[in-house]
């Protein structure tokens, strides 16, 4: 489905404001999860509805931005209150996310410390 094999993936946890795009979303990924949004990883976003995600990847030279907007309801599970800003995905549990809005996810996800 998508070509993120090999790649760290990150969502960021609660909502963002999505009329956020490639500045807002970067600026997100280095300040608020102090990370760099520049390299091999996959930064994954939603809204307070949870049924918009938008994906910021860097491809070597410019970024790309993937989003997904549900109709009729329906609405991604979305992991809204943790103390890390950020989880680290699988491939995976990426796939079942975006495949699966609306279900109970059993998620294999590791909480990281960014402290």
């Amino acid at each position: 489905m998508l070509g993120f094999e090999g790649r760290r993936i990150f969502l960021a946890c609660g909502a963002t404001d999505m009329r956020k795009s490639f500045n807002g979303l970067s600026n997100i990924v280095q300040y608020s999860l102090t990370m760099e949004a520049i390299g091999d990883a996959v930064y994954v976003f939603c809204n307070r509805r949870h049924d918009f995600i938008k994906i910021l990847e860097w491809d070597g030279d410019g970024f790309w931005l993937h989003m997904k907007h549900l109709n009729k309801g329906a609405h991604f599970r979305w992991v809204d209150n943790l103390e890390s800003p950020a989880l680290a995905f699988s491939q995976e549990d990426l796939c079942l996310l975006l495949d699966s809005p609306g279900m109970e996810l059993k998620l294999k996800r590791k909480e990281l410390n960014l402290s």
